[in-house]
This record gives C-alpha cells, sequence and structure tokens, in this order.
C-alpha cells in the first residue's frame, strides 16, 4: 500500500509543504558518515521519494534523484535548496527506460563521485482487475515496479566494489505480505523485490555491499489522500495496525537513514516492515 508514484500531479504543493515543515521539525537522526556520502534515488520526485530525498539532503548528503515528472522534480530541488541552502541533482527520466537510466546514474557519479547509496524507490501503483488487465499493460507494470530496481543495482556496483563498501535499499510494500487485492500486477512485483533483495545480499556480500529492503505501510501521501483515503478506508488500516497512527514519509525517511550508514553495518538481505505492526512475522 505504499505511494511512490512518479510524477505526482501534486509535487509542486508537496513541495511547499516540505519546504514549510523545516528540517529542524522533521529532526531526522544524523549519522556522521552519511554527511560525506553519495546517495541516488529514483522516484525522487513525489510520494516517499521526495522525502528520502529530503532527508537525505538534510544530513548532508550529496543526493542525486531521478523523476518522471521535469516540473515536480525541480519544483523539490528548489524548495529544499530554498530551506537548506544546497541544490540535489536531478535528471528527468523515465525509468523504464533502462539505458537513460543507467545514464543518469552515470552523470552523477562523474559530478560527484561514486553512488555510496542507492535507493529504489519509484513505482507505480494503479488498481488494475484481472479481468481488464492485457499483456502489455502487465508488462508496463513490471517495467516500472521491478525491473528498474535490478538495473540501476548494475550501474553501481562496479563503484561501489572499487570502494569497497555500499549500500542498495529497495522499496517494497506491505501490499505483497497481505495479499490485497485490486492491483495484482503491483503485488506481484512487489513480492518480487525480496527476492531480488535476498539474492543480491548473497551475491554482493563479499564486496562489503548491503542490500536490504524496506517495507512502507500505508503512507500518508497527496496522490493517496487524493485517489483513495476515505474515511472508511483509512480507518480499517488504524483498525488493522498495532499502532494506531497513520505512517508519513518521514517514517519511512527515517528508516532509510538508518539501512544507509555504518548503524547497520552487519544488516543484509533483510525487510525492514514500516506498517506500524500490521504485518507480524
Amino acid at each position: 500500500m505504499s505511494d511512490e508514484h512518479d510524477g505526482d500531479a501534486n509535487l509542486p504543493a508537496q513541495s511547499k509543504a516540505i519546504a514549510a515543515e523545516g528540517v529542524t521539525d522533521f529532526g531526522y537522526t544524523r549519522y556522521a558518515d552519511l554527511a560525506s556520502s553519495r546517495v541516488f534515488i529514483s522516484g525522487g520526485g513525489s510520494g516517499i521519494g521526495a522525502y528520502l530525498v529530503h532527508a537525505f539532503a538534510a544530513v548532508g548528503a550529496e543526493v542525486g534523484f531521478v523523476s518522471l515528472s521535469e516540473a515536480g522534480g525541480e519544483a523539490l530541488v528548489d524548495a529544499i535548496a530554498a530551506q537548506l541552502g544546497k541544490r540535489p541533482w536531478f535528471r528527468a527520466c523515465d525509468i523504464r527506460d533502462v539505458t537513460a537510466l543507467q545514464a543518469a546514474i552515470t552523470d552523477f557519479s562523474d559530478d560527484f563521485g561514486a553512488v555510496d547509496c542507492l535507493i529504489n524507490n519509484a513505482a507505480r501503483d494503479d488498481r488494475h482487475t484481472i479481468d481488464a488487465l492485457s499483456v502489455e499493460a502487465w508488462d508496463d507494470s513490471l517495467a516500472t515496479n521491478l525491473r528498474p530496481h535490478f538495473f540501476t543495482a548494475q550501474a553501481v556496483v562496479g563503484g561501489m566494489r572499487e570502494r569497497g563498501h555500499g549500500a542498495i535499499i529497495n522499496v517494497g510494500s506491505n501490499s505483497s505480505y497481505l495479499g490485497l487485492s485490486g492491483y495484482p500486477a503491483y503485488v506481484t512485483a512487489k513480492a518480487a523485490i525480496i527476492g531480488l533483495t535476498r539474492s543480491l545480499a548473497r551475491e554482493l556480500g563479499p564486496d562489503q555491499i548491503r542490500v536490504n529492503a524496506l517495507i512502507p505501510g500505508w503512507v500518508v501521501t497527496e496522490r493517496q489522500k487524493s485517489l483513495w483515503m476515505t474515511s472508511d478506508a483509512v480507518q480499517e488500516c488504524i483498525d488493522a495496525q498495532s499502532l494506531k497512527t497513520l505512517i508519513t514519509g518521514c517514517d519511512v525517511a527515517e528508516s532509510a537513514l538508518f539501512l544507509a550508514s555504518r548503524a547497520s553495518s552487519m544488516i543484509t538481505g533483510q525487510a525492514l516492515i514500516i506498517d506500524g505492526g500490521r504485518v507480524m512475522g
């Protein structure tokens, strides 16, 4: 049920909200090693991604991100620059275009150095039924929600190996644990992210590259509020959680900071669930 939608039409308003809250209000945990790190985030222009970009910029990292919406991405860059005095690196990119996506990572690395932390956040949680979904729509969903995660990792591992360390964080969804209906292609892709995370963790561990997954529950974003967050749906979600509070982008960003830092130096191949205790075990 997480929202990492790329190209959120509500992004300018969201960017203003992020800027208005102020970094001191968020109070992100500051891990010393992140202050000099280079972080690349897919789908960073909206939803959860905007909070990830903001959080890592706030703790001093050099942040690069891609987003489908050029206007939305630039609005976020301007908001963060006005607040923090530094501009994240941004490029408009359709993550289904693997060549363009990998080129963006290369260009960011050329400007700032090899990526220390990659966050695969971009996704599209469109609703669909089993009867209406075509072969083309199925393929497009996986090309957005799963395929980029592998090829971004492919683009950063060389630099991480040379530096002798690295962290890759894949953003999944608790919908794959709960088996939620209404978007089977999305849920399938999010379940596959767990397998990809574990496989890459095993393969890249000898190179001191850690690979973990963040599994958010229903996160409050402008997109979710405008499309699906009815009072009844929110109450149903709260009733199913152990913690009776809705999840924010800040909650996810805080967990991402932890997994990116040396504080989690012996954690790899794991799925960290951030859903207020809806999924247990």
